[in-house]
């Protein structure tokens, strides 16, 4: 829809919005994007729990009131993608849909009223596309990917840009709890009979297992709160196997609702959160990965990552989100990029040696470090770190979610009251990545004095380590630029990398 129709210059001119309609075993979801992009931002995301598979193992059915609710949420759906302005809407169904004897029927009334053709996608199918998801939103992935729903459980194997071949096991919680008749003795011995004969599992060791599926997210939303985690972002949560493995087997055994926090899952999930950390228990005893990753990308975000162009999808996502942010409340986008370059020979010549993944984060901060100005300066690090450390950013982990917002909080308030502020988030940062943080935050600080974000002026202003000296070249034209607040910020960074500052000018 035209930026002209909503006066909304918060909002990206992506065309018309895309909506995915997600029906569950458990979930009847509508999430509607900004656009078909790489890294796709919901402008509308709303979920209802209709429990359409909770009696599909034993009847063969779904049930009738579940498929009464359903069609009421997917008429209001249907509404608010009109109202919205969405041009183009995509429709899938699961386990339940596709292994219920009325689930045709189910389907032919859905689709009346949506208007469109809903896409009932085999297990291969929604484990592809849910390897997708986690390809899409994790930065050079490598492990296997499990989506526990409802009604199944989808497993494939993923390593960068590549998916292999899926498979599905009716192991979702829903079915679970429909096939044990309640019992989680006897829906353990299910999920390991059934999971043992699964070679797929066993090429995850030492590698990494991502936990896609709301049950798992309650599962890791409750573990963050139990441990006092200092960041409550579910995308890109890891925890370390054996950890992840003991969490499991607590939850699985004992009465949930006398878990401590056990007030931040839902109730509608909580019946469900045995069977949960039931199948991700035998998942760690079988495949023996390094770590489990939560993802929040999974099947939706993975059905309009197919649909992109070879093109966008070798695109960076985490780089994507930050020009994003930079166009939209950065005062020169432009500057963004220059920054990008003014860092590349300081840091080229500055002795300090520099990862692939460090060049990456790097770059993304320069594109970050102005989205605050609007703020009071006297709280611009405090918001711009807060914007970041929670923003919607994809293919980044934790520790380079902290990195990044450190570096543009010192770029804001220096670095004295940096090391007292935030020390939550800076648990997340390994030493070398804090003092990295700090480097740069020095360095974007002077950049900053010295343009005024203004585009073009750091091209003809270089900043390098010559021998024992840093020096800040300022060509005769822009030699009146020199001044005791450049000088002292000049200061700041030289002591941080032990060499002498100096301004030159001519």
């Amino acid at each position: 829809m035209s930026r002209a129709k909503f006066d909304a210059q918060g909002r990206l001119d992506r065309g018309p919005p895309v909506a995915v309609i997600d029906i569950g075993s458990n979930s009847v979801r509508v999430v509607i994007y900004e656009g078909l992009t790489r890294s796709p931002t919901a402008l509308f995301n709303e979920k209802t729990l209709c429990g359409l598979g909770r009696e599909v193992q034993s009847t063969g059915l779904l049930a009738v009131d579940a498929v009464e609710k359903a069609l009421s949420v997917l008429k209001r759906y249907r509404a608010l993608c009109d109202a919205i302005g969405v041009k183009k809407a995509f429709a899938i169904a699961t386990a339940a849909c596709r292994d219920a004897k009325n689930g045709p029927g189910f389907i032919a009334l859905a689709e009346r009223i949506l208007r469109i053709e809903i896409d009932v996608l085999s297990g291969a199918r929604e484990a592809e596309l849910t390897g997708f998801g986690v390809i899409s939103g994790v930065h050079h992935a490598d492990g296997v990917v499990g989506d526990l729903g409802g009604g199944s459980l989808e497993l494939i194997d993923v390593h960068g840009a590549r998916a292999g071949r899926g498979l599905t096991r009716p192991l979702g919680g829903l079915a679970l709890a429909d096939i044990s008749a309640k019992s989680l003795k006897k829906a353990e011995k299910f999920v390991k009979r059934t999971l043992g004969e699964l070679p797929l599992l066993r090429a995850c060791r030492d590698r990494s297992f991502y936990a896609v599926g709301g049950t798992w997210r309650a599962l890791a939303r409750l573990h963050m709160w139990q441990t006092g985690y200092p960041l409550h972002v579910m995308h890109g949560y890891a925890i370390a196997a054996d950890e992840a493995l003991e969490f499991a087997r607590l939850v699985h055994k004992v009465d949930v609702e006398t878990l401590s926090n056990i007030e931040v899952v839902a109730n509608a999930r909580r019946p469900l959160l045995g069977y949960a950390a039931l199948v991700l228990e035998h998942v760690l005893r079988i495949g023996e990965p390094r770590q489990v990753v939560f993802s929040a990308l999974g099947v939706r975000e993975g059905l309009l990552y197919s649909l992109l162009k070879d093109k966008e999808k070798k695109k960076d996502a985490l780089m994507e989100t930050a020009r994003d942010l930079n166009r939209l409340r950065a005062r020169s986008p432009r500057h963004g990029e220059d920054l990008m370059q003014w860092t590349d020979r300081f840091m080229a010549t500055s002795g300090l040696d520099e990862t692939a993944e460090e060049h990456r984060l790097r770059y993304a901060a320069c594109l970050l470090a102005d989205i605050g100005w609007r703020a009071h300066p006297d709280y611009r690090g405090e918001q711009a770190l807060n914007i970041i450390a929670h923003g919607g950013f994809i293919a980044v982990d934790h520790p380079g979610r902290a990195y990044l917002a450190l570096a543009v909080f010192y770029r804001h308030v220096g670095l004295v009251v940096g090391d007292e502020t935030s020390p939550r988030l800076r648990e997340l940062a390994s030493t070398r990545m804090i003092d990295r943080a700090r480097v740069l935050g020095a360095a974007l600080r002077l950049a900053y004095v010295v343009s005024a974000a203004t585009p073009g002026v750091l091209m003809r202003t270089p900043l390098a380590v010559e021998r024992s000296r840093l020096a800040l070249h300022l060509p005769r034209e822009l030699a009146a630029l020199a001044g005791e607040r450049v000088l002292n910020r000049l200061r700041a960074l030289a002591r941080l990398v032990g060499r002498e500052p100096v301004m030159l000018m001519g």
